[in-house]
């Protein structure tokens, strides 16, 4: 193979996050930029949604659902039918407003007789007072009308996904698009008849935006980075058009979702689309596939990398085992070339902690790689991006801050670490604080004893305006069987730490846990209603407990006293595993509960009630003293 110049396109498929860019293309950019490749990058999930929601796009829509039989009408669709007027003069200016570019429309947005309104406003019902009052005065007051206004668009948008939905692709979502034809899939078979199966209109706009894009840079190579279940679909048909069009250009697959569910990858007919899947962190792969590409190794030489063999058809895993790039080495992430005047900042939860995940363009960055504790019972540890912990100096990341900042003009930072350490934040905050560098930044922690009420006011003047933490169970006996390293009355006071000086706690909570009762779930409730209730937390989300192959419960389900299910033959995707509890709670079912409580709790509702009037059937009283949260931030009478 002769060589030949590099240019390599790394690409964002949908659906990821709408308020900013996902970081591994920026990430991958700015590495491959520090070692003199030439490297650009795209956001085809914003370029998707951007499409779709302009005045072209639900054109296109509502012409598509003329040809569709009555009777399938949705609600969604009804609405959208009776308004379309509404919706093709309005949704321009929205997306304007919502991007920041037409901020006075709130105005009229606010005043409820611009936008069109569909199913999705139904939720403002809930705050309607017994006056008949503002629905939304008790959130934003008088004086919130931006705020005020972003929360309808939101609405608006969510009522434009639905119609996407039932009308053209039942798979699309603004975030998880066709999950389930990824996530621990055994085999490809569910995926291989959806990219056979003829294109939709979501198939065929992003096919436009694919060879646009192509056209744009004329790559040699393009990288697919696909964080989640719900990018695979797309990322595969981004790498179909590829293929059909452009068979010289050599694809390759890689990002979270490879890293985690496709180990164990053995289907030659992924390699119909791809020509190499990589596996954990991306820069030592890619330096030697590039050589490769250029002709300078032999394939022996390789990285954790995936291919078709050309002569038996099957899957090979070639993998020399060389040192991966030092953290401090990989360079500063860019976010050249993607359009960050075009993210949507949306309002989703009204909530102050909740909605930062969508509201906001958030440079995003790492402290460290992998997580320093790595004991969690119920966590990945023994995969590369939890299990090899590594970090940078303060100076180095401040460096990349400023740098950010400089290329972005913008001071918002997100730390997406899997936890950040106590002690490298600590050396960051000092170093933010000597340079007076000014910057807003948020990220998740652990909530160990290291977080003084010092460090939390240090880490406030660095800038840190909220951070979110896995309580998990609030059950001290099943926080020490899942290795959390933590109690609960020690989260209590770490937690009312951070919010003494000023920032707002999110807290990871789980149900559903190996051996975890009724009475558990009932008592760690009653925990959470007294950490809001003394103002520990502000937001919090339930996640259902889910066994994954690579976490210590999957591993050795004997010391957590599950039996696991036996998994089908597997050549696609294996992560998730079923699992038999000998308590046989229906977790299910007291989980409705769970969120539902937690929603309320979030908007200040029912933080005196007895937690078991969220249960719709008879649960156990609490056997959590009323006061334990108080006496253990030593407020007890």
């Amino acid at each position: 193979m002769s060589a030949q110049p590099l240019r390599v396109l790394s690409v964002i498929p949908p659906m990821t996050q709408l308020n900013t860019p996902y970081p591994s293309t920026a990430y991958l950019t700015g590495f491959l930029r520090s070692r003199n490749v030439t490297a650009v990058q795209e956001d085809l999930a914003l370029a998707l949604v951007l499409k779709l929601l302009s005045r072209e796009g639900l054109e296109a829509v509502a012409r598509h659902i003329d040809t569709l039989p009555v009777l399938s009408h949705t609600p969604s669709i009804q609405a959208f039918v009776a308004q379309r007027k509404q919706y093709l003069g309005t949704i321009t200016a929205t997306i304007a407003f919502l991007q920041g570019r037409d901020t006075t429309l709130a105005h009229r947005i606010a005043g409820r007789h611009y936008l069109p309104e569909g199913p999705r406003f139904s939720s403002l019902d809930v705050y309607i007072d017994e006056d008949g009052g503002d629905p939304l005065g008790w959130a934003f007051g008088a004086l919130g009308l931006h705020d005020r206004a972003k929360h309808l668009a939101t609405l608006y948008l969510n009522d434009l996904s639905d119609v996407l939905r039932d009308a053209v692709d039942p798979r699309f979502e603004f975030v998880r698009y066709a999950e389930s034809l990824a996530a621990s899939q055994p085999t490809f078979d569910p995926l291989a008849q959806a990219l056979a199966a003829p294109p939709n209109l979501v198939d065929d706009t992003l096919r436009e935006l694919t060879l646009a894009a192509i056209e744009r840079h004329q790559p040699t190579v393009v990288l697919l980075s696909v964080p989640f279940p719900g990018s695979v679909y797309a990322a595969f048909r981004i790498a179909q058009t590829i293929k059909a069009t452009h068979p010289h250009i050599v694809t390759v697959l890689g990002g979270g979702f490879v890293n985690t569910e496709l180990r164990e990858l053995a289907d030659p007919r992924v390699f119909d689309h791809v020509d190499y899947v990589t596996l954990d962190a991306g820069e030592r792969p890619l330096l030697a596939l590039l050589a490769h590409i250029q002709g300078e190794r032999s394939r022996q030489r390789l990285v954790r990398t995936f291919l078709r063999d050309a002569e038996t058809g099957q899957v090979r895993y070639v993998n020399l085992v060389e040192p991966d790039v030092a953290f401090a080495e990989v360079g500063t992430p860019t976010w050249d070339g993607l359009p960050l005047d075009r993210y949507l900042s949306l309002l989703d939860m009204l909530n102050p902690m909740h909605r930062m995940w969508s509201d906001g363009r958030w440079n995003k960055l790492t402290v460290a790689h992998g997580c320093y504790w790595k004991k969690c019972s119920f966590c990945d540890v023994s995969l590369d991006y939890i299990g090899r912990y590594e970090g940078a100096s303060a100076v180095v990341l401040a460096d990349r801050v400023d740098a950010i900042v400089k290329e972005t003009g913008q001071t918002g930072f997100h730390f997406v670490d899997e936890a950040a350490p106590p002690k490298a934040l600590k050396a960051l905050a000092n170093e933010l604080i000597a340079r007076n560098t000014g910057i807003s930044w948020w990220g998740n922690i652990r909530f160990e004893k290291t977080f003084t009420p010092d460090l939390c006011e240090l880490l406030a003047d660095s800038g840190c305006i909220a951070v979110s933490g896995g309580l998990e169970v609030a059950s001290d006996r099943l926080l020490s069987l899942m290795k959390k390293g933590v109690s609960v009355d020690q989260v209590a006071r770490v937690t009312r730490a951070f919010t003494d000086a000023g920032i707002l706690v999110h807290a990871y909570l789980m149900y559903g846990f190996p051996t975890q009762t009724v009475q558990d779930t009932v008592d760690a409730l009653e925990y959470v209603r007294q950490l809001f209730a003394n103002g520990c937390i502000q937001s919090g989300f339930f996640h259902r407990f889910t066994c994954t192959v690579h976490s210590p419960v999957g591993q050795n389900p004997e010391e957590y006293g599950v039996t696991l299910r036996p998994l089908p033959p597997v050549s696609f995707a294996k992560n998730d595993i079923g699992f038999d509890d000998p308590t046989g709670v229906d977790h299910d079912a007291l989980g409705v509960a769970l969120r539902k409580a937690i929603y309320n709790f979030m908007h200040g509702i029912g933080l005196e009630e007895d937690v078991r009037s969220w249960f719709p059937f008879k649960v156990p009283k609490t056997t959590v003293s009323r006061h334990r949260i108080e006496r253990a931030l030593g407020q007890a009478a």
